[in-house]
């Protein structure tokens, strides 16, 4: 493992736990840092331009607060029947979209953005994955909505939580599901010239 201490850290522009349990379990070690953008002043139709144009947000407004570090922010939409879901505004808005989405499936995309913070230089990309839902019955989705867990997280589910139960599939990379895709974030470092590596703990 790398011991340089010269080496740039990373700072993660989100306040997501999932995203830096994926980074911790990746050997990363990430400095959370929440960046307060509004994400109501964005509206895009396109979940992909969407998601993107708020993880650049995000991560430009955090890189502006620091020096000799690699900030990335993410954000993540679902979509579904030609519509962008984000985290539910409620319980009734969780248990209305899961009697949609039983048994269907939809699109969730994470928009990725690692800023070089004192060069502002940045490397962005979008990470798709469709998500295949089971057929859960209303008990389910009741209880299910009761355990909180689908109210803090776009989309309304967690695979790698409790909701993990209520998704048969998913086409591509599992980690755009969780909020963070390794591989892709690999490629992004490697834009701006950083050994994913490098940065092992």
């Amino acid at each position: 493992m790398n011991t340089n201490d010269t080496r740039p850290r990373l700072v993660l522009a989100s306040a997501s736990p999932a995203r830096l349990r994926t980074l911790t379990a990746a050997g990363l070690t990430a400095e959370v840092v929440v960046s307060g953008v509004d994400e109501s002043t964005v509206d895009d139709p396109r979940p992909d331009v969407y998601c993107l144009t708020l993880a650049r947000l995000k991560a430009q407004a955090v890189a502006a607060r620091r020096s000799g570090q690699l900030v990335l922010g993410c954000d993540s939409v679902l979509a579904f029947d030609g519509a962008i879901l984000g985290k539910p505004v409620d319980a009734a808005d969780a248990v209305r979209r899961w009697r949609a989405m039983r048994g269907r499936s939809g699109v969730l995309h994470t928009g990725h953005c690692l800023v070089e913070a004192v060069s502002g230089k940045l490397a962005e990309e979008v990470a798709a994955t469709t998500v295949y839902f089971a057929d859960v019955t209303d008990a389910e989705i009741d209880a299910y909505v009761a355990t909180g867990e689908p109210l803090v997280v776009a989309g309304a589910f967690m695979i790698d939580g409790l909701g993990g139960a209520f998704v048969e599939r998913v086409d591509g990379d599992p980690g755009t599901v969780i909020g963070l895709s390794l591989p892709l974030l690999r490629r992004l470092l490697a834009r701006l010239g950083v050994r994913l590596t490098d940065l092992w703990r």
